[in-house]
């Protein structure tokens, strides 16, 4: 049963429901794209190359919330100095995750799964924290749930093995249930004041 669902319930549930998602959110896509294009004299998407189910690499969709601001030496600020005013409100309301929807249209993320992280920490992941890439990478998860940004890497990593094993429609529809809560509330969404999130370093 647990396999049927994974396997083949849950990539159709995916497709339908980004498409629905697409659909209706059209609009609030559109303002936001524009309203982004205008503030960062571009494009008003980031896209960076990020490991999927099976380490596969995939091109991931985000709204742009940063700037490209470097310094003296050509090397980006801290996150804290390059997000913007719009961005701070746009990741706030997690906005900056809708166009992932597309991601999961073209069969690359689940709407439910561990995150999508870089390419760089998988070397410094146990054999056990890779477990997490046995599924699609999702636009929230159990980690996201369960704290978020507020909690330690290990907890992150711990949460998404724990989601590999329990998957289910029932677990799912919690985890979106519990999304919604938190973005209305917008809990866990920094570390702290001074970073969204500091990096994996193998050790925390």
């Amino acid at each position: 049963m647990k396999n049927s669902y994974k396997n083949i319930l849950k990539p159709l549930i995916d497709f339908t429901a980004a498409l629905l998602g697409v659909l209706i959110l059209s609009p609030v896509l559109l303002i936001v794209a524009i309203l982004l294009t205008l503030q960062n004299k571009g494009t008003p998407f980031f896209f960076q190359t990020r490991p999927g189910k099976d380490q596969k690499a995939f091109q991931i969709i985000k709204f742009k919330t940063m700037t490209d601001e470097k310094d003296k030496d050509g090397n980006l600020l801290p996150d804290v100095k390059r997000i913007t005013s719009l961005g701070k409100v746009i990741r706030k309301l997690s906005i900056d995750e809708l166009p992932q929807l597309i991601n999961v249209l073209k069969g690359d993320m689940s709407l439910v799964g561990p995150r999508p992280l870089l390419f760089k920490y998988i070397p410094l992941f146990s054999k056990t924290q890779l477990r997490r890439h046995e599924v699609r990478p999702g636009i929230t998860g159990w980690a996201q749930v369960n704290g978020r940004n507020s909690i330690s890497w290990t907890r992150k990593f711990e949460l998404d093995v724990e989601y590999v094993d329990r998957i289910s429609i029932g677990l799912d529809i919690k985890i979106l249930y519990l999304t919604v809560l938190k973005v209305v509330k917008s809990e866990g969404v920094n570390q702290s004041e001074a970073r969204p999130m500091q990096p994996f370093d193998g050790t925390n």
